[in-house]
């Protein structure tokens, strides 16, 4: 008997430890942001563009951990809070980076996870080409794209019918910080809302659950 507990507990230890290398295999820790930009705010504003060509070259791994800590990096440790504000600090926005040439990154689909400032990998392959079929056909130029869906019930736990609102209200700040963050950056970005929700959906694997806000390309001007 005990050498079958015995057998039975080395067993359950290697698959522990075989699950713990399969989630740090698929988890990639972000270098850290910086609060220190190099471009004043006025001038970033004033020089923002929506743009829709992109050269074909690859951003850095430091500029998409810029990228994504603006849309929802934690600026308070202690409270949670967050570079943009929420209706009762809810955070009903998940946020995807769409890797397809970034270095030091395979391409796929990423989960940007706030609180340890890392990527999950989702799914691996050429997720951009599949995109720019259910989106505009100049995304596929963009080195990435960073994809902001909505979980709405986190939201109407508290505020009920108005949830809708403020989840949109939010997305919008999201959005701006993104699209600013990639100014001081130097790089080019647009954004898209024209999409089948359906579609967008079903192409990332998302639950029905969430629900695809805002798209948003991002590269270098060509």
């Amino acid at each position: 008997m005990k050498d079958i507990l015995s057998c039975m507990l080395v067993t359950t230890l290697i698959c522990c430890v075989a699950a713990a290398q399969a989630q740090s295999d698929l988890t990639i820790r972000l270098p850290a942001a910086s609060t220190d930009g190099k471009m004043p705010l006025e001038k970033v504003m004033s020089q923002r563009r929506s743009v829709r060509r992109y050269a074909n070259r690859q951003i850095s791994l430091s500029q998409s951990s810029q990228l994504l800590w603006a849309a929802q990096g934690i600026t308070d440790v202690s409270r949670g809070l967050r570079t943009a504000p929420s209706a009762g600090a809810l955070y009903p926005l998940e946020i995807y980076l769409v890797a397809a040439r970034i270095d030091s990154l395979q391409a796929g689909l990423y989960r940007y996870r706030p609180l340890t400032h890392d990527l999950i990998l989702v799914q691996p392959g050429d997720i951009l080409s599949r995109l720019s079929e259910g989106l505009q056909g100049w995304v596929v130029e963009a080195s990435a794209i960073i994809v902001i869906s909505a979980v709405y019930s986190r939201t109407a736990v508290k505020y009920g019918d108005r949830a809708a609102r403020y989840v949109h209200i939010e997305v919008g700040h999201v959005a701006q910080n993104i699209l600013l963050q990639a100014t001081a950056l130097e790089l080019a970005s647009g954004v898209i809302g024209a999409f089948d929700d359906q579609e967008m959906r079903s192409l990332l694997g998302l639950p029905e659950k969430e629900d695809v806000l805002y798209v948003i390309p991002v590269g270098y001007m060509p």
